[in-house]
């Protein structure tokens, strides 16, 4: 039971990944951020999964 719950804590633990964007596309982030009351960071992650979501239902498709 204790290793079961060590290794769900393991799949949620956060990996930092170092990421360079154009101070264009940072900017269009940061306002579509700020108008769904996100941080910039929260507003990646969200954006990531969603085309993890999407990618995955098209897969399926084909």
């Amino acid at each position: 039971m204790e290793n079961e719950n060590k290794a769900k804590g393991k799949e949620k633990a956060k990996k930092q990944v170092p990421l360079r964007l154009s101070a264009t596309l940072w900017n269009e982030i940061a306002q579509w951020a700020e108008d769904d009351f996100r941080s910039m960071n929260g507003q990646i992650e969200y954006l990531l999964t969603e085309c993890v979501k999407y990618r995955k239902k098209h897969q399926k498709e084909e």
